[in-house]
């Protein structure tokens, strides 16, 4: 027979939004019980070391300028940071040759550099009339969201060499082509994270800051006055659900099945696994359609480790930006001490799925190629090479974010964060700022644990349980 529980709120996800949200609803008085499909807490955000000893992360890393829920959280677990390093001149690999240049865009065409730079400000421009609250309000939603984001692009950019830069910091960002992605959704998460020029910069920019010893301490310093509260290993396959109560299910992990009763249910994940779930009553159409409309984007993230951080001495910062190969972008990975050297990059986009397809195998060949061209015959014999594939990771299936296809957000849009009974919606996809973002997920985290708190305000914590 299954463990039964009862409390006042299951939270389905130990990411920072779920935690952050547990942790919330626990200190104003409810009784909460988060269930996490894995053997870890974090999400998205998983530290981890590698048999050499070199600690990483596997996914999102970084604290980028003005954002201060991200910071505060830090702060207060005693988890210090240091600068990404940008000291030095970038690569740019580009038509078959290599070039170097300082600062946001190559500089290699000066005139393409100017259409670049004149496109990044049409875009912010662009973004900021869309209302990070309610995109689909915008003026003209349903034209925006009539098209993609490559659309946009090549009216505006076209052939141009400035293309190959924005493609990059594109997949960079959204861990997809822009051919992928609806215009409206694309220029909504721009103006939730500061603009293209703010997320694609290291310094004062969305990767300017690291976390020593990684960014999943701030997940494990959120459980840890949780205590038994967290149940690890406890995936759920099913949720029944009335007007003023849930019932939720797990079974298939390391953990004995549990039936966790509740008043409300938190549902901190992704909109595509949140749809994988067995609702009955089955979710309202709006809603299952938007699970299906948005789908994680594909991503490897690549660690080459080395004794030391040769490229310094070199003058190079280890940022790269390609238009061929497997990675087409990288930064310098290394630890605060520079102990170890490290460079970080992302296989993305089609080209995830191509190096999917090709093997294990392939991928690594064409990753230390492009290492190689990039940063000389050093960088092809990493100490060790590691990577993460995302979309095979089962509890995720893609990242580092949802995105919209055209169409989405316009026609299903208000059920992102719109209750269903006593459902309740959170992830960093449901954020209206820093959306992707460790920043995002714990402010949806915050915005949740309100809404749940309202939502039970008109009775007692502990009461009908």
């Amino acid at each position: 027979m299954d463990e039964s529980r009862a409390c006042d709120v299951v939270v389905v996800g130990a990411g920072l939004s779920g935690l952050r949200a547990a942790r919330d609803l626990t200190a104003v008085g409810f009784e909460v019980v988060v269930l996490e499909a894995r053997d870890r807490v974090g999400g998205r955000s998983w530290t981890d070391t590698t048999p050499g000893g070199h600690t990483y992360d596997r996914g999102g890393q970084w604290l980028g300028t003005n954002q201060p829920r991200t910071a505060a959280l830090a702060a207060e677990l005693g988890v210090t940071t240091f600068p990404t390093f940008g000291a030095g001149e970038a690569v740019e690999w580009r038509a078959g040759e290599r070039s170097t240049y300082v600062g946001l865009i190559p500089t290699s065409d000066p005139n393409a550099a100017a259409d670049g730079v004149e496109a990044i400000l049409d875009l912010d421009l662009a973004a900021l009339d869309v209302p990070v609250d309610a995109p689909w309000e915008a003026h003209g939603a349903a034209d925006l969201d009539g098209q993609t984001l490559a659309t946009w692009l090549a009216e505006h950019v076209g052939a141009s060499p400035a293309r190959v830069m924005l493609d990059v910091a594109i997949k960079a960002i959204f861990g997809t082509g822009a051919e992928e992605l609806s215009l409206l959704f694309a220029l909504f998460y721009l103006h939730a994270g500061g603009g293209l020029s703010n997320l694609a910069r290291t310094t004062g920019g969305a990767q300017a800051e690291r976390f020593v010893g990684g960014s999943q301490q701030l997940a494990v310093g959120l459980a840890a006055p949780l205590g038994d509260r967290v149940v690890l290993g406890a995936p759920v396959h099913a949720i029944t659900y009335g007007p003023s109560s849930v019932v939720v299910h797990t079974g298939g992990g390391a953990a004995a099945p549990l039936e966790i009763r509740a008043r409300r249910a938190v549902l901190a994940m992704p909109p595509a696994l949140s749809g994988r779930l067995a609702f009955d009553p089955p979710l309202p159409g709006r809603r299952d359609q938007l699970c299906m409309r948005m789908p994680m984007g594909s991503v490897t993230k690549v660690h080459a480790i080395y004794d030391e951080p040769f490229w310094r001495e070199r003058g190079l910062n280890g940022q790269l930006v390609s238009d061929e190969g497997a990675l087409s972008s990288t930064f310098d990975d290394s630890p605060s001490d520079g102990s170890d050297g490290a460079l970080v990059g992302f296989v993305a986009g089609n080209d995830c799925r191509r190096y999917e397809a090709a093997g294990d195998k392939a991928r690594e060949a064409a990753i230390l190629d492009d290492l190689e061209r990039a940063f000389g015959p050093d960088a092809r014999c990493p100490r060790e090479l590691v990577t993460q594939h995302w979309p095979a990771e089962p509890f995720t299936r893609g990242g580092p974010v949802a995105i919209s296809v055209p169409g989405a957000l316009s026609g299903f849009g208000p059920a992102l964060r719109e209750p269903v009974g006593p459902l309740h919606w959170a992830g960093t996809e449901t954020a209206t700022e820093w959306c992707g973002y460790l920043e995002g997920a714990l402010q949806s985290g915050e915005r949740v644990a309100a809404e749940v708190a309202e939502s039970l305000g008109a009775q007692a914590a502990g009461e009908g349980l």
